[in-house]
């Protein structure tokens, strides 16, 4: 049983059925699983993104909110979006599992975009129309309005709080590690990943914003909630081909037992041999299905937790993986701050440079350029990015470094950083530009359109998909890789907490850079009249801003050191870029 071709058939990496039962890589599992979670991440984004892009415009044109208060309240709602899957993570890694957590989770999000689409249609949930050119003038929403708006919004953020780190670690736990085949696949999963679901993203992009400018919010915001309905279902259909890994209990409680050890046991000497600290039997693991890793030097004073005194309180004695797990963790920490800047940067998106598009001329012939829909630009490069990168990148890459990834994850989130650089330089050129043609045509005070092509604002859209493609798609499989095998949802959320923070750090920004302008009598940066504004300064000081990341990045990826594979697939792959491919790799021996 499970031997196929003299050949275990069984996964190795501990993944299991929704029973608990081992599971043979030939029935599930691989791109068969993963192409049901793909197809329902398309539809996901078309949702998540048919709401977002377009959101500061619904707040200003239909809701009467300012520049300010519009671009805050969506950064402080993409935030919340990007910070719930923590929690998520959490309850995935700790209690039910991410399946269990992601189809309860899904219910939520579900629920929160079904009373959207009711706010933003019924004529009762939303201020009457107004065509001031300044929303000051115009009357505000309700209370009861702003309430049942924005408590959908946030409704749907807690669903996908738990949708949203599941969901590609569920993708990449179909691919066993100690398979050097599928840890190939692995590798190229999360550029497929991206590529895939970015399909969605430029459907809501395009044909979703299209319809909310021109046809209505109803239909606008009907469509991606009966596109995320379609998603769940999809989603479970491919139940039974999905591989699933136990939870293994909370990982914050596994990780302050390591600190709070080490702690109080700050004074006693570590033992120079790594056998001499208390570690349990590889028997122990090997039932759990879990893995044993080795004492590293790393961040030494952690060590502590696993020196023997005699005593067996968990809180005082903590085994060597323990402490090797809570190591791995927090080492990404410097690594994840360093992401928070460029995620401010990825907020503009679809705040200021939505905005910036409004002021423009849109027209080419007889059709209108709704603003949103420049964020497709930053789709379609990302997606000619990633294929490009996945498939003459990598493989020139690969010959000079013998890298199975071409180059390493840090190298490659380095360069996106540098793309964030050129990206506000361009955008304040740009910016400056627009308000130059804006002072010669008289249009300034009155706040008019700006005769300067909308199209203008594309290099800047563009470049940030060629940087979301180094970048996003480095740090998604950076925090998944480099976290423990038992915290894989937990590293994962890292990176949508960099995009959380990130959105909450572009609120702050522009609230304070707007009030400190303000002094002292001086006109302002950021305005309701954007013509009157000086974007371009704020541009210049985000250019500044990653500047100075960038070089923080360096000196911290300097220090960083990569966790030990779980298995010698690596190992395998980069021998066969040699030319010399490994006929039994160490794991193989340990398990005949």
């Amino acid at each position: 049983m499970g031997v196929e071709n003299g050949v275990n058939d069984y996964t190795q990496d501990g993944t299991v059925d929704l029973k608990g039962n081992p599971v043979r890589r030939s029935k599930r599992g691989g791109w068969t699983a993963c192409s049901f979670v793909v197809v329902y991440e398309v539809f996901e984004r078309m949702a998540y993104y048919g709401i977002s892009t377009n959101l500061v415009i619904y707040l200003t044109k239909k809701l009467h909110q300012g520049t300010v208060t519009s671009s805050n309240n969506v950064t402080n709602w993409v935030g919340t979006v990007w910070m719930t899957p923590v929690l998520g993570a959490y309850i995935a890694d700790a209690y039910l599992g991410r399946y269990l957590t992601f189809v309860i989770a899904s219910a939520i999000y579900l629920a929160g975009m079904s009373l959207l689409t009711v706010a933003v249609s019924v004529p009762g949930l939303k201020p009457p129309r107004c065509v001031e050119t300044d929303m000051a003038d115009c009357k505000k929403a309700s209370t009861l309005q702003l309430a049942v708006f924005f408590g959908a919004l946030y409704t749907l953020a807690v669903g996908t709080g738990g949708t949203k780190p599941n969901i590609s670690t569920i993708g990449a736990d179909q691919f066993d590690d100690f398979d050097p085949k599928e840890k190939g696949h692995k590798l190229s999963f999360f550029n497929w990943w991206m590529f895939s679901i970015f399909f969605g993203t430029l459907f809501a992009n395009t044909i979703l914003v299209y319809i909310q400018d021109n046809v209505g919010w109803t239909l606008g915001y009907g469509l991606p909630t009966a596109g995320l309905a379609i998603s769940i279902v999809i989603f479970l259909a491919g139940t039974p081909f999905y591989r699933h890994r136990v939870p293994s209990g909370s990982p914050f409680t596994r990780m302050a037992k390591v600190i709070i050890a080490a702690l109080r046991k700050w004074k006693t000497p570590v033992p120079t041999d790594p056998k001499e600290l208390y570690e349990l039997d590889l028997e122990e693991y090997a039932k759990k299905g879990k893995f044993r890793i080795d004492s590293t030097p790393t961040l030494r004073f952690l060590n502590k937790a696993c020196v023997k005194t005699g005593l067996k309180d968990p809180w005082m004695l903590c085994s060597v993986t323990q402490v090797e797990e809570t190591k791995q963790m927090l080492r990404m920490i410097p690594i994840l701050i360093a992401t928070f800047v460029p995620s401010t940067m990825i907020a503009q998106i679809n705040t200021l440079f939505v905005k910036q598009g409004t002021t423009l001329d849109r027209g080419i012939g007889s059709f209108n350029i709704p603003p949103a829909s420049l964020t497709g630009f930053v789709t379609i490069s990302m997606l000619v990015s990633v294929v490009l990168y996945d498939r003459f990148f990598v493989t020139m890459t690969r010959r000079l470094t013998k890298n199975p990834r071409g180059i390493t994850l840090l190298q490659r989130m380095g360069i996106g950083l540098v793309f964030h650089i050129f990206i506000m330089m361009v955008a304040s050129l740009v910016e400056r530009r627009r308000l130059s043609v804006a002072k010669d045509h008289g249009v300034v005070e009155s706040g008019g359109q700006v005769p300067l092509s909308i199209l203008i604002l594309l290099p800047q859209f563009i470049l940030m998909g060629t940087a979301d493609a180094f970048l996003e798609v480095a740090k998604i499989e950076f925090f998944y890789d480099q976290a423990p095998e038992s915290m894989k949802s937990l590293g994962t959320s890292y990176s949508m907490t960099s995009l959380g923070i990130g959105n909450f750090l572009s609120s702050f920004l522009l609230t304070t850079v707007s009030h400190i302008t303000k002094k002292h009598g001086h006109h302002g940066w950021i305005l309701n009249n954007l013509n009157a504004s000086h974007l371009d300064y704020y541009y210049a000081f985000f250019a500044i801003l990653n500047f100075l990341n960038f070089i923080f990045f360096v000196v911290v990826t300097k220090y960083y050191v990569y966790k030990a594979e779980v298995s010698d697939s690596m190992e395998v792959l980069e021998g066969q870029l040699r030319g010399l491919t490994p006929a039994v790799t160490n794991q193989e021996e340990s398990r005949t």
